[in-house]
């Protein structure tokens, strides 16, 4: 499946809309992510235990859009976007969302 943050797909033709597609994750850190987390955030610098939670969320999210695309017959999704929030604050908790527009596109 093709995907894009633009609007269109070069040697490509968008021949029909499926509409918006998206995935959502809500996610907290593990039991170790969040020690860890806490540990390096006194310390400073990077929370790569974090990064990593962050990470996850993120293609858990793309891969639920991708889901929501095909399940509608789509072929190809653009503009594509993220967006992140935090959920509750004394857990770390953060929800993803991955949005874009389902297509049909067809080779020129």
């Amino acid at each position: 499946m093709f995907v894009t943050t633009t609007f269109t797909i070069e040697g490509y033709s968008i021949v029909d809309y499926k509409g918006l597609v998206r995935g959502i994750v809500v996610r907290s850190p593990t039991i170790s992510q969040g020690i860890m987390g806490g540990f390096k955030s006194i310390l400073g610098g990077q929370i790569g235990a974090y990064t990593e939670m962050c990470e996850q969320a993120r293609q858990h999210s793309y891969d639920a859009m991708l889901q929501h695309a095909e399940e509608l017959g789509a072929n190809a999704i653009v503009g594509v976007r993220y967006d992140a929030a935090e959920v509750v604050s004394q857990s770390a908790a953060s929800e993803v969302l991955c949005y874009g527009t389902a297509v049909v596109i067809k080779k020129i």
